[in-house]
């Protein structure tokens, strides 16, 4: 049998299998209602009531039911940078949104990850752990499991999880580091843009300059302590540092980049399973690249005339 399971110690002999699974494994109540509901908790192979209590070295044994999406398979490009029976990350290229909306029907993330599930072989129910805008790069993380979604949901509660990502701004920054602490909401509800106002949600940024470039520009490393939507790009447009190539917090420049210079570098967090640490690490995509050049090589050009 086939699952995610536990060895009972001593210590645990005087709990009940609810509290093993909630305690010991992180299952969530919300995926204990739907294993209940299955029959999908076992105890030595055999099926077990949670109030009851199990021994030393007993094997407690979850049976996920099987799920599956309904998104219409695309063959969009995936570039996986991890995978295993839990998790999938992989590193998102700009110009997708990560699922369909009515704006974006199709052609999306989700549907490029339907085709790879199937060519892969496997079936699951693609889950979402964080989002990034259409036009960022990096690192996004999908569960095969729900209870990958909430146990990474009550990390990142608990402060447990570091997002870690990277930006070519507008202007020189001239502290070193810093924090960005200020509220983020929607002035307009009917509009996607966002800015700082005094009744926004608490939105914490951290900042650290990477390098100063010569053309007025700087290259910096961000870690999101929350996650609001267009976090990164609001705080920085706000305190005067727009993301180059920003159409809609700053300037668009497509002889520079045609999309905004935000990539989702690093993610880190406790494998939802295993309790491993995982790091995970997406390179610097090649339009970023090539920008830093452009901005170097001009700025050279520049000064020799």
């Amino acid at each position: 049998m086939e699952g995610y399971q536990y060895i009972v110690t001593e210590k645990d002999e005087i709990i009940t299998i609810k509290t093993v699974l909630k305690s010991r494994m992180g299952i969530s109540t919300r995926l204990l209602r739907k294993l209940k509901d299955t029959d999908g908790v076992f105890l030595n192979e055999k099926p077990v009531k949670l109030y009851e209590k199990a021994k030393a070295g007993d094997r407690v044994l979850l049976s996920m039911p099987d799920e599956n999406s309904g998104f219409d398979p695309e063959p969009i490009p995936i570039e996986v940078l991890y995978e295993d029976r839990d998790l999938l990350a992989i590193n998102k290229q700009p110009g997708f949104v990560v699922h369909p909306t009515k704006g974006h029907v199709s052609h999306t993330m989700a549907n490029g990850l339907m085709q790879y599930m199937i060519d892969s072989g496997e079936t699951y129910k693609i889950r979402f752990i964080n989002r990034l805008d259409m036009n960022t790069s990096g690192i996004l993380l999908i569960g095969k499991k729900s209870h990958c979604q909430d146990d990474f949901a009550r990390q990142a509660k608990e402060n447990r999880v570091v997002k870690s990502y990277i930006a070519v701004v507008h202007g020189l920054v001239k502290e070193e580091e810093g924090i960005i602490d200020l509220p983020i909401g929607k002035p307009v509800d009917e509009e996607i843009r966002r800015q700082v106002i005094p009744d926004g949600y608490p939105s914490v940024t951290r900042y650290r300059v990477l390098e100063r470039l010569p053309s007025d520009h700087t290259i910096l490393s961000l870690i999101l302590e929350t996650g609001r939507t267009h976090q990164i790009r609001v705080h920085l447009a706000h305190i005067g540092h727009p993301i180059v190539g920003d159409s809609l917090y700053g300037e668009a420049d497509e002889t520079l980049i045609e999309r905004q210079a935000l990539h989702a570098e690093r993610l880190e967090f406790d494998h939802p399973i295993t309790k491993e640490r995982l790091v995970i690490s997406a390179s610097w995509p090649e339009d970023i690249i090539k920008l830093i050049d452009k901005l170097k090589y001009e700025a050279k050009s520049e000064s020799n005339q």
